[in-house]
């Protein structure tokens, strides 16, 4: 049976011209400073680029992604892949999962997992979803869209129109929050009910108007932002100088990826702690075989540049019913009252909990009108998303 990805498996030509470049790899030379004080350890990143060129096994981890329920659903022209995992119940309640940046969809696929089969991890049947993981466009396994705009939302409803899923949940961490927001925003018909692990500050508030603990948020924001942003200020401002160096060395392309992943989690500096070996060559390899870095970012571009609201310029409520956890059990949403810069609506305060808070923004809260009680914690835990904006590592 053909596979349904177009670029697995990889030619055994393509594998072995990676292992030439890494292996052939010009290192620059080192400073004298702190490890990580400065960007990448250079130690960690020779480490790992030693295993990629001569040990790690990427066939094992091709046949493994070969394995999964792949789907690729042609959307008005658009190929997009998803991981299609049934439910075990004959009701379950369709659930779309969306992961972020530098990610993968198959970051996502231990929770899809937990959600379709919870009997198989201490839960019941009656509890599982039928879980849709698409690929972002321009990201692994899904081309990048011919139209230069952010409409993926878009794109989600109609694949799931297409999958038979009239009426659905979601969930979303990162860029994955954006897409979300506007998902529920724009089709409250359809979806029942959002789960995010971000939520932007609104286009405009009236500073006199803050509360001490959004004036401490935006102190925090401001900060991380001088601090750790300036990946995010290259990938809006000139991705496509920034393109050509990634796209030609493996190894910048590692360090680029591995960076976030060790900032962004929570092993205390040390990103093995969080992520093994064969996950961080996994992520990279895939970018690196499907030439996916530089079309990732347009996301990033995208948003900079603007694209429409459902409420721009008014105030206005989420018409789904929405639950946001964060990390640490910290507040992440700015002054509430309209939808943020990527289209994330924020949620009037609710209850909270020691380690997770959920906004929820309708005070209808079953199990089929919001899917916060399961995507809330995975045994404690949430997802092994890197976490997303403010990217504040995960309490787990």
């Amino acid at each position: 049976m053909p596979s349904q990805l177009s670029r697995l498996p990889v030619s055994d030509a393509e594998l072995d011209d990676l292992r030439r470049r890494v292996r052939a790899t010009r290192w620059a030379p080192d400073w004298p400073v702190e490890p990580w004080d400065h960007g990448v350890d250079a130690s960690v990143l020779r480490r790992l680029a030693a295993r990629w060129a001569d040990g790690f096994d990427w066939r094992a981890v091709e046949r493994g992604i070969l394995a999964l329920p792949s789907r690729v659903v042609d959307v008005d022209g658009t190929p997009v892949h998803a991981l299609v995992v049934d439910g075990e119940a004959d009701d379950a309640l369709p659930l779309l999962l969306t992961n972020g940046w530098p990610s993968t969809s198959l970051e996502l696929v231990p929770l899809a997992r937990r959600l379709a089969r919870p009997s198989e991890h201490g839960g019941d049947a009656s509890d599982s979803f039928t879980v849709v993981v698409p690929s972002l466009p321009g990201f692994p396994f899904s081309p990048q869209r011919p139209q230069p705009d952010s409409r993926t939302h878009e794109l989600w409803h109609r694949l799931m129109t297409a999958l038979g899923h009239t009426r659905y949940g979601a969930h979303g961490g990162d860029l994955g929050a954006g897409i979300t927001s506007r998902l529920g925003q724009s089709h409250p018909e359809s979806v029942v009910g959002i789960h995010l692990l971000a939520v932007a500050s609104p286009i405009e508030y009236d500073d006199a108007m803050l509360t001490d603990a959004e004036r401490s948020h935006l102190a925090r924001q401001a900060e991380w932002f001088e601090r750790e942003g300036s990946y995010e200020h290259q990938q809006q401002q000139r991705p496509l100088t920034l393109a050509p160096a990634l796209s030609d060395s493996p190894v910048g392309l590692l360090a680029w990826v591995l960076e976030k992943h060790r900032d962004w989690s929570d092993g205390g500096g040390d990103v093995s702690r969080v992520f093994s070996d064969e996950y961080l060559l996994t992520v990279a390899s895939l970018y690196w075989f499907e030439n996916a870095i530089s079309t990732s970012f347009r996301p990033m571009r995208s948003s900079r540049a603007g694209s429409p609201s459902a409420c721009a310029g008014s105030r206005c409520r989420p018409p789904s019913p929405c639950s946001l956890t964060t990390s640490r059990g910290r507040r992440a949403s700015g002054p509430s009252g309209c939808t943020g810069s990527t289209g994330t609506p924020a949620c009037p305060a609710a209850g909270t909990s020691r380690r997770t808070r959920s906004r929820r923004c309708s005070a209808t809260t079953s199990r089929r009108s919001s899917v916060v009680s399961a995507l809330t914690r995975v045994d404690g835990c949430p997802s092994s998303a890197p976490p997303s904006w403010p990217p504040h590592p995960p309490d787990c």
